[in-house]
């Protein structure tokens, strides 16, 4: 039983990491290969202050939420600057950046050796401590985040922000300056994976750089390109897609060693079949370019 809540767990981080990404890819049409930069932010801010600083989950929650918009705000600035394929390039970098931090600022993040003795979260002294807790803390910030898509889709700002998407120079004509929705966008994803990245923290007790790398910006890129950009059921089915394919395999009776790698293959060889037969996803109603 206690698996099965584990991969809610997972699932659940995941959902938050796709909607994050969404926000920026398919609302704003900005095709980031750094998503993991927001994630591992959050991740080590909370790491950090728990562990050196002794901040409860709580405490350490705004810190992780502030550094992660402080990411952002450098990310936006690269956003006015250049557009598409050059965005696209200039986050390369900035993923390579924070992984080559994470990797060798041993005094603060401890290298490859990572920081363990992470401290559970706690509510009114009620420890978050088990699988199954942890999946229904985790259900909660899935729901409070859909909810407030949900209310955000409907607002001028959304339709601002999609607008920049589909033509600056409209937004221009109406006195609108697209870098400030791109910025807002941009923020608004970066605080989502930030919250995401506190509850891998907090939830495996232990984070090292190997789980925030190019290949993890690549795989939500990946999750939200087949669940389909620009709704919320989109980046969420994605997110069901990868978690539990694995899942889907034990039922071949596959060792660990070959499922492990089978998954990678079924999920390459889905997203190559998405971008032929369904370039927009499968729920999708934005073509990422």
């Amino acid at each position: 039983m206690n698996y099965i809540f584990h991969i809610l767990v997972m699932l659940e981080i995941y959902i938050l990491l796709a909607l994050s990404a969404n926000q920026k890819v398919g609302l704003s049409g900005l095709l980031s290969l750094a998503q993991a930069v927001f994630y591992g932010s959050g991740a080590y801010a909370a790491a950090i202050t728990i562990t050196k600083f002794g901040f409860s989950y709580w405490l350490a929650l705004p810190v992780a939420i502030l550094i992660s918009i402080i990411a952002a705000l450098l990310f936006s600035f690269v956003a006015g600057k250049v557009r598409e394929l050059y965005f696209s390039l200039a986050t390369l970098a900035l993923q390579i950046i924070f992984f080559s931090l994470a990797y060798n600022w041993i005094p603060v993040t401890n290298g490859t050796y990572g920081i363990s003795g992470i401290s559970n979260p706690e509510i009114f002294g009620l420890k978050i401590n088990t699988p199954a807790s942890f999946a229904v803390f985790g259900a909660v910030w899935v729901l409070l985040v859909i909810l407030f898509y949900v209310w955000f889709l409907k607002t001028p700002i959304s339709r601002l922000i999609q607008a920049t998407r589909d033509d600056q120079i409209a937004v221009l004509s109406l006195g609108k300056n697209p870098n400030y929705y791109k910025r807002i966008s941009i923020m608004l994803s970066a605080v989502i994976a930030g919250i995401a990245g506190t509850l891998y923290a907090t939830y495996t007790t232990y984070i090292d750089p190997s789980s925030f790398t190019l290949d993890e910006s690549i795989l939500i890129l990946s999750i939200v390109l087949i669940g389909g950009a620009g709704r919320i059921i989109g980046p969420i089915t994605g997110a069901v897609i990868y978690i539990l394919l694995p899942e889907l395999l034990k039922f071949l009776q596959m060792p660990d060693s070959i499922a492990a790698n089978m998954r990678m293959i079924l999920f390459g060889l889905l997203l190559v079949l998405i971008v032929r037969f369904k370039p927009k996803g499968l729920f999708g109603k934005y073509l990422i370019q």
